[in-house]
């Protein structure tokens, strides 16, 4: 278990949810949205490129509707560019997984093997996210760390 401090993004979301496959369709036109509007460009107050995507406001667990955000994180929220939303995650503690491989199967598999443990890792969904740094985009030695709030 890791301890997280309280951080802030910028970015973009959407409410979806994991039934019959709507958060895959979802997640992928909001990946898309971000990198065709170059959405990190737009932000401001940048602390470093890492990307971050999201989950939280779940309305149960992992079934039932949530939201998703990709954004970057910030220093401050002061300055929110128009179409973007800024929020503050609160810290806590979490368990982190590395998802390894070619993306973005690798997450989805490592997502997979989270949602078989869920009774075990006394989840408390507040806000998980993954974080895509210099080793995400590395083709079959790629890695995404994916921290999962636990109580």
């Amino acid at each position: 278990m890791e301890r997280v401090n309280s951080f802030k993004i910028i970015g973009i979301s959407i409410e979806t949810t994991n039934e019959d496959g709507r958060s895959a369709e979802d997640l992928a036109k909001l990946w898309g949205r971000f990198y065709d509007e170059n959405i990190a460009a737009q932000i401001p107050n940048k602390e470093n490129d890492e990307i971050y995507s999201i989950y939280t406001d779940y309305e149960t667990d992992y079934k039932g509707k949530y939201t998703s955000m990709i954004g970057v994180k910030v220093n401050s929220l002061d300055i929110i560019p128009n179409g973007l939303i800024g929020r503050e995650f609160r810290g806590g503690n979490y368990t982190r997984f590395v998802a390894k491989g070619d993306m973005p199967d690798a997450v989805i598999k490592t997502w997979k093997e989270i949602w078989d443990k869920d009774n075990e890792l006394n989840r408390t969904y507040t806000a998980d996210f993954e974080v895509y740094g210099t080793k995400s985009q590395n083709g079959k030695e790629s890695e995404v760390e994916i921290y999962i709030a636990v109580e």
